[in-house]
């Protein structure tokens, strides 16, 4: 069943007090740069440092709720996982004393591995691209009874996501865009539907690698269409396949899906910690680089963005590894 906005505003009271309220940024040289007003929603700041946590433990107290009435239950969950949900679902299971197992894919970042082992999880790699997580973490289901998380798509994930945009909206109503980037689809569709529900007239855009388009084309061909392989792309957390369940929420709430070329992601990278004072991930990049190409928003609009995580791997940014940048044209 598809989730709604109550379901948002459901998981923003079963989450109050237990993530935490990020910070709203903006930067006067950036507005500049732009020509609009940019605000960041900075969910690079959230535990484990990306938005995941929210809709991980979403997920998961519903799941103890359910386990409190039942002897029997193993409290065990499972998911598969490029790095940032695997971390966030090991988090949320630690803190409510269950176990956690995360399939990863062999070209997975190591510092997001790093953080999965650190929250407490039990890893099982496979090779990239959706087929063999999702043969793995089946193998893993059938071993051990394990409850599946799966990273976006769950109508519990999708609503925990929701919950960032809900408390940027909710201060900041004057917003006339709002943007995330789109992998699996689970923020954007979760800020979707916050937005209908808060600020019906704010338009939601979502922001994609080139090389990783497969929700764009899902998009404007309205057949969900899924991603072979492991594309290469520098945003490791967007390599995924637009899920099922986001789609469908996409078809109704979401008004467009940008690309943005590679170049670009590193300079919106460099821009943001010039501008902004933040190390952002690449995936979340994706749309300052849109807003920089001057494709995402008019003109003197205001500008709200979801920025979805912060763990870097410092050894493939080529301004951090010491390599010099090359500037999008």
């Amino acid at each position: 069943m598809l989730p709604v906005f109550t379901d948002v505003v459901a998981a923003a009271g079963r989450l109050e007090g237990r993530v935490i309220h990020t910070p709203v940024m903006s930067s006067e040289r950036f507005d500049a740069r732009v020509g609009r007003k940019v605000l960041l929603k900075c969910e690079n700041l959230q535990h484990i440092g990306a938005f995941k946590f929210r809709g991980a433990l979403n997920t998961l107290l519903q799941l103890e709720a359910a386990a409190a009435a039942d002897p029997a239950s193993s409290r065990l969950v499972a998911t598969h996982s490029s790095g940032n949900h695997g971390a966030a679902l090991a988090r949320a299971a630690r803190e409510l004393g269950w176990r956690c197992w995360v399939v990863t894919p062999n070209d997975a970042s190591p510092a997001k591995l790093a953080n999965i082992t650190a929250e407490g999880a039990t890893l099982r790699h496979c090779e990239p691209g959706l087929g063999p997580r999702e043969a793995a973490l089946a193998e893993i289901v059938a071993q051990t009874g394990a409850d599946v998380v799966h990273p976006f798509d769950d109508a519990r994930v999708i609503a925990g996501q929701g919950t960032a945009a809900l408390e940027l909206l909710s201060t900041h109503s004057s917003i006339d865009v709002i943007s995330t980037p789109v992998g699996g689809g689970g923020l954007l569709s979760g800020t979707a539907l916050a937005a209908r529900g808060v600020v019906p007239s704010c338009r939601v855009i979502g922001v994609e690698p080139k090389v990783a388009d497969d929700a764009a084309r899902s998009f404007h061909s309205g057949v969900r269409v899924g991603m072979s392989g492991s594309p290469p792309t520098i945003a490791d957390g967007l390599r995924g396949s637009l899920g099922v369940l986001p789609f469908e929420i996409f078809k109704n709430h979401v008004d467009d899906v940008l690309t943005v070329e590679e170049a670009a992601i590193v300079q919106a990278m460099r821009i943001a910690l010039e501008d902004f004072r933040v190390l952002i991930e690449p995936s979340s990049a994706v749309v300052l680089a849109a807003i920089l190409d001057g494709r995402l928003g008019k003109p003197g609009e205001t500008i709200g963005v979801i920025v979805s995580g912060g763990n870097v791997d410092l050894s493939v940014c080529p301004f951090l590894s010491g390599e010099r940048s090359v500037r999008a044209s």
